[in-house]
């Protein structure tokens, strides 16, 4: 059975990383994004199952007790993490998954996934980034700034990842995605264990030549 790879993708507050991944799943066939849990409340509008796996403190917590995520952190008073059984199931059934987080549950992860791909999304400039966080018309100058110095500190991580993708044009970025996930089920190993009954029909001695 083909096995997937588990793509990191990570990017500051701005950049368009969910953006560009929606756009991506719309493109290719086989990729999936992992649904992380979460302790907080479920917004109105908000899918169980589709946004987040919504669960309380105390089922978080057993997960955490029985080893249960890839990776986990506590924001604000609410837990956040990745389902390690959910993701597992997933590539073992010949899905590639990509998983949105933040360098610090990238860096938890390689750490139990070295054969990951991990993709840093930058912006392409300071002032862009603060555009387009100022463009969502819901934060005063106090709130905007502060996601500028946490941007900035997520920044300082990108040379951790093995692929950075800077997002001034979404076309041409949205492309840059796309091709390393293609790249990436072209590569031998991939290739012998999506296509092997027809690289063994092409290499059979057995064929007739045509």
């Amino acid at each position: 059975m083909s096995h997937g790879t588990l793509f990191i993708v990570s990017a500051p507050s701005g950049a368009g990383k969910t953006s560009l991944v929606r756009a991506l799943l719309e493109r290719l066939d086989g990729l999936q994004v992992s649904v992380s849990h979460t302790t907080r409340k479920q917004r109105p509008g908000e899918v169980d199952g589709v946004n987040y796996h919504f669960v309380d403190v105390g089922d978080f917590e057993r997960m955490i007790e029985r080893g249960d995520f890839f990776e986990y952190a506590r924001v604000f008073d609410n837990y956040y993490g990745t389902s390690r059984p959910a993701v597992q199931a997933l590539l073992a059934a010949g899905q590639d998954v990509i998983l949105e987080i933040d360098w610090q549950g990238a860096r938890q992860v390689r750490e139990q996934v070295p054969d990951a791909e991990s993709i840093f999304v930058l912006p392409p400039s300071r002032a862009s980034l603060r555009e387009r966080l100022a463009s969502r018309g819901t934060d005063d100058e106090a709130v905007i700034d502060r996601r500028m110095r946490d941007a900035i500190s997520e920044m300082s991580h990108f040379d951790e990842y093995r692929h950075v993708i800077v997002n001034d044009d979404f076309a041409t970025a949205l492309a840059d995605l796309e091709g390393l996930v293609r790249a990436n089920r072209s590569r031998l190993e991939r290739m012998r264990d999506r296509q092997g009954p027809l690289l063994e029909a092409l290499l059979s001695r057995n064929e007739g030549v045509e």
